[in-house]
């Protein structure tokens, strides 16, 4: 009754659970760019995603019984390790000598145009709690509550920081103009 020859032996509802290779392929490039812009390299970015999928996995293994908890799980894990990488660094620049940053690629200014840049960088002059709150609402497009649970934040805290974020990213912007 419960075996099914023709399928392997797995049941329909077996079959029908997203795979942490289904979500991987779903939403790998979505969290890579959500963690650039909380760690702003691409280098560090995918390898904070690929530590997450790889915590997932160990944890869950490949089947996984609901999206959303794994989608959040990931969520929660990309902002956490985003927040470790940048303790790393900051660590690591308090013992060694800061270096001037390479200049910006041509490609770099092709893609981006200036008005694009000067978020970018207005984003960097935040605090960390407000970019991961504007990053994940405008970015990710999180509800509140989902940006509460992923930072582990009351839903008040994240009104009020998103409200700071965007006064402060505002007056730089002014600023800046």
């Amino acid at each position: 009754m419960g075996f099914r020859l023709l399928r392997g032996g797995r049941s329909a509802a077996e079959e029908e659970r997203p795979t942490l290779t289904d979500l991987y392929h779903a939403h790998r490039l979505g969290l890579v760019r959500m963690a650039v812009l909380l760690v702003d390299h691409q280098d560090l970015a995918e390898d904070v995603v690929q530590e997450a999928f790889t915590q997932l996995y160990q944890r869950h293994g490949e089947t996984l019984d609901d999206l959303d908890n794994a989608l959040g799980y990931l969520r929660t894990s990309v902002v956490n390790g985003a927040r470790s990488m940048l303790r790393r660094r900051k660590t690591a620049r308090e013992y060694v000598p800061p270096h001037e940053a390479d200049a910006p690629s041509a490609e770099d200014h092709a893609v981006l145009n200036d008005e694009h840049r000067r978020v970018l960088v207005a984003l960097q002059e935040l605090t960390t709690r407000q970019r991961e709150v504007l990053v994940l609402r405008y970015w990710s497009d999180l509800s509140e509550a989902q940006i509460a649970e992923t930072l582990g934040l009351s839903r008040g805290a994240v009104k009020s920081t998103a409200s700071r974020a965007l006064d402060a990213l505002e007056k730089h912007l002014e600023k800046v103009r």
